[in-house]
């Protein structure tokens, strides 16, 4: 990861130190997965496919949004991407909650956390390229 960039950046207020970042994704990724294991393990006669879809995608969102923020040092289509996770894991937080509202209730600190990201991403955005 380039650090080093991301230091020289201008970052908006309330940016963390960079310190927080690791043990904030380290927790989230925790109850992330508790999140999906509750989802999976719930006996239901509903049909999870949905809930499935829905989680992958905002998965592969969210791991898609480090190389392209600070690899590629692309902070437009980071800003996308983290757009479209925000929206993807509200679906799938909506969706875990018609199976398990323990597994829904498990996604509201990382819905909250890629809200902050979000506005993050959008004050560097907004700081440093437009």
């Amino acid at each position: 990861m380039d650090m080093i960039w991301y230091e020289t950046l201008n970052k908006p207020a309330l940016t963390p130190p960079s310190l927080v970042f690791t043990p904030t994704w380290i927790f989230l990724y925790i109850l992330i997965f508790l999140s999906l294991f509750t989802f999976i393990y719930t006996r239901t006669a509903k049909d999870k496919k949905l809930g499935y879809f829905l989680f992958a995608v905002q998965m592969a969102l969210n791991l898609a949004w480090t190389p392209v923020f600070f690899y590629m040092q692309n902070i437009k289509m980071s800003f996308v991407i983290i757009v479209f996770m925000l929206i993807f894991a509200f679906m799938t937080t909506a969706e875990f909650y018609k199976v398990s509202k323990v597994s829904a209730a498990l996604l509201v600190p990382y819905l909250l956390w890629i809200g902050f990201a979000a506005y993050l991403n959008y004050g560097i955005m907004y700081l440093n390229t437009l």
